[in-house]
């Protein structure tokens, strides 16, 4: 089981997604997950819509280099940012093993599985069809109103070898301690990722 902190390692609402977050998930061995979007011709990361004062894609990419490389979950903001990113994917490195794309518009998503790029399809209690499940190397596997899709789902997602990447509750401002109860089984599961806000309770909580 993999741990993937929420924008970053942030101790305060205002470092999220910034530079010092990202260094500090990278150095206590989390991946991350990050917002990628486009202002003024580059990649950068930014959660709402973007300014001058966001970090550079590539800035954060450094830190992961430094840092061996952990798994990077990016949420992609934008269409057409494949026009910005395909170069800076090849410079750095990103491979299947160590980033994944995930909740990019259905037209989006179908370009970047034709261009060879790692997706995460996703799954909801409010998304009943799966799309591009066979083209997707993964699930990014949400819940926002309570527990159950991920209770009743998450076996079954795991079982069919596909890496799985479970929305942790707090995230919708939630409890999580139920589904991380029910995640207890599978922490031996190398296909089985978490997103959290809290990541060293994670690692405490799945030793």
């Amino acid at each position: 089981m993999k741990i993937l902190s929420h924008r970053g390692f942030w101790k305060t609402e205002e470092e999220k997604n910034t530079l010092a977050a990202f260094e500090r998930a990278f150095s206590n061995g989390y991946g991350i997950e990050t917002d990628i979007r486009d202002f003024d011709g580059q990649a950068v990361i930014s959660h709402n819509p973007a300014d001058n004062r966001c970090p550079l894609m590539t800035d954060m990419l450094e830190l992961w280099k430094k840092y061996g490389k952990p798994i990077l979950a990016l949420n992609v903001k934008a269409d057409g940012l494949y026009l910005l990113v395909e170069d800076i994917f090849k410079e750095y490195g990103l491979t299947e093993k160590n980033y994944f794309l995930f909740d990019s518009s259905v037209p989006e998503q179908y370009i970047y599985i034709k261009r060879g790029y790692n997706i995460f399809t996703r799954s909801s209690e409010f998304e009943e069809k799966i799309s591009f499940w066979e083209q997707s190397k993964g699930v990014w596997l949400d819940q926002f109103t309570d527990c159950s899709h991920i209770a009743n789902t998450v076996e079954s997602l795991l079982d069919s070898g596909k890496t799985v990447s479970v929305v942790s509750p707090e995230l919708h401002k939630r409890d999580n301690k139920a589904v991380w109860e029910l995640l207890k089984k599978y922490k031996g599961r190398d296909n089985l990722i978490l997103c959290t806000d809290t990541p060293k309770e994670a690692e405490e909580f799945f030793k």
